[in-house]
């Protein structure tokens, strides 16, 4: 099985982005954990060690994807 991890940061683009991918990937094809940058902000760097340039994204093995922009990890820190 895959292991992913959704990246967001809470705000409306990446709520709904969170809601649609979960909603379509196969749970017992991608087991999915969910960070929200905003409250866990500990695991930041963690995700910028993945790649990850914008929120909200998914990493499945090792490979980033960015889906759609809700904010810059940049902005992420600054908040």
């Amino acid at each position: 099985m895959a292991k992913g991890v959704f990246y967001h940061a809470g705000c409306p683009v990446c709520v709904e982005a969170e809601q649609v991918f979960l909603e379509y990937l196969d749970p017992t094809k991608v087991a999915v954990e969910v960070v929200h940058l905003g409250t866990d902000r500990s695991r930041i760097e963690e995700a910028e060690q993945a790649g990850v340039k914008s929120v909200p994204a998914i990493v499945i093995n090792q490979v980033v994807y960015h889906i759609n922009y809700g904010a810059s990890l940049d902005d992420v820190k600054g908040s």
